[in-house]
């Protein structure tokens, strides 16, 4: 399977970053794939994760299993 093509990916930030320019932005439109990049580097890499791996992601931060810093 090839690298999916991110121009067609539909960008969003989360409601809880009021604008903040340390968010991350989330794409759950291509097929296949959860594409996540940095807000502030938006012509830089993303990262791509598979629909379980993206759900074991967010169960984890909702049971705080990760630190906050």
């Amino acid at each position: 399977m090839g690298a999916p093509d991110l121009r067609r990916a539909q960008w969003r930030t989360s409601t809880y970053s009021a604008n903040s320019s340390t968010c991350v932005e989330v794409a759950r439109n291509l097929p296949g794939v959860i594409a996540v990049r940095d807000s502030k580097d938006r012509q830089g890499p993303a990262l791509l994760f598979t629909a379980g791996q993206w759900r074991a992601f967010i169960a984890a931060m909702k049971a705080s299993e990760f630190s906050r810093r």
